[in-house]
C-alpha cells in the first residue's frame, strides 16, 4: 500500500530524514518509536505534504482509491527525490507529486498531534464538505443532509463523543482528549485507506486512550486498510496492536521487530536499544 524509498526531508534547511526506507501492506498496523527529535513527526507531515518540509530524496509510492485526482504538474518532489507522472505502476502513485488535498482524496488520512481550532466553522459542516469533496474526487455522488448525519453520528457514538460537540465550531473549547475523540471521529467519517497517526495517546487520560484505541482498530483494522501509528511509548499499543515496530533515529529506521520490541523499548530505553 504504501512504499517509502531512501527518504531525505529537510524542515529549515536542516536534514531530518535521511534516507528512511519503508513498506507498509494492507491489513497491516506499523509502530513508529523513537526519541525526540529522531524525525517521527516530520515523516508523517512530509507524507501528508505540509507547507515546510522539503523533500530532497527519496521516492514514496502510494496505491489510492480506484479514482484518484491527478497531480498538480510542478508540485511534490524537489530535484533528486521521484520525479514525473503520479502514477507509478501497478496502480500505485507517486504520492510526492499529490497536492495535499489530493492526497486526502487519494486515502491518506493524517492526525496531527495537536489538533487546530478552526473558529467560526462548525465541525458538522466541515466534515460534510470534507467527505463530499473527497467523494467527488472519486467520482461519488455527495452524500445528503440526513444521510450525512446518520453516518456522523454513528461514528459519535463509536467514540463516545457527544453528538451537541459536532455542532460546535472545529475544536474550539474542547479539551485535549475530546480534541483528539473528534480527529477519530473525523477519521471514520472519510474512512481512510491509511492512517498516520501522530502521537494521538498525547493528552489522553486511561478511559479516553481506551476509547480512541478502541475506535482506531474498529475503523481500520480492515484487510485493504492500513495504519502508522507515531508514538513514544507503549499504552497505546495496549488497545492497538501493532504487527511491526520500527526505531526511528537519526532520520532513519534502525531497528524493526514484532510488538515485543516496544516492551523492550519501555523497559531499556531508546539508546540501549537502538544501539
Amino acid at each position: 500500500m504504501l512504499t517509502i524509498s531512501n527518504l531525505h526531508a529537510t524542515v529549515a534547511d536542516k536534514p531530518i530524514l535521511k534516507g528512511l526506507s519503508l513498506q507498509i501492506n494492507a491489513g497491516e498496523v506499523h509502530a513508529i518509536m523513537g526519541p525526540n527529535g529522531a524525525g517521527k513527526s516530520t515523516l508523517g507531515y512530509t507524507l501528508g505534504g505540509r507547507p515546510g518540509y522539503e523533500v530532497t530524496g527519496g521516492s514514496v509510492e502510494f496505491q489510492p482509491y480506484a479514482a484518484h485526482p491527478e497531480p498538480v504538474e510542478g508540485s511534490g518532489a524537489a530535484p533528486g527525490a521521484s520525479t514525473g507522472s503520479a502514477r507509478a505502476g501497478g496502480g500505485y502513485v507517486d504520492l510526492l507529486a499529490l497536492e495535499p488535498h489530493e492526497r486526502a482524496a487519494a486515502g491518506l488520512f493524517l492526525g496531527f498531534q495537536y489538533p487546530v481550532e478552526i473558529p467560526g466553522v462548525s465541525f458538522v459542516q466541515f466534515l460534510r464538505e470534507s467527505l463530499n469533496a473527497q467523494r467527488a474526487s472519486r467520482g461519488q455522488e455527495p452524500l445528503s443532509g440526513g444521510e450525512f448525519l446518520k453516518l456522523a453520528r454513528e461514528q459519535a457514538a463509536l467514540l463516545k463523543l457527544d453528538m451537541d460537540m459536532l455542532k460546535r465550531p472545529v475544536n474550539v473549547g474542547f479539551s485535549g482528549g475530546e480534541k483528539k475523540r473528534a480527529e477519530m471521529v473525523q477519521m471514520g467519517i472519510l474512512d481512510p485507506k491509511l492512517a498516520i497517526l501522530d502521537e494521538t495517546d498525547s493528552g489522553l487520560d486511561i478511559d479516553a486512550l481506551r476509547i480512541v484505541g478502541e475506535g482506531i482498530n474498529a475503523v481500520m483494522r480492515a484487510p485493504d486498510k492500513a495504519v502508522l501509528l507515531i508514538t513514544h511509548y507503549q499504552r497505546l499499543l495496549d488497545y492497538v496492536k501493532p504487527d511491526f515496530v520500527h526505531v526511528l533515529a537519526g532520520g532513519r529506521i534502525v531497528k524493526t521487530g514484532g510488538p515485543e520490541l516496544a516492551l523492550e523499548l519501555e523497559e531499556r530505553g531508546y539508546e540501549a536499544v537502538a544501539a
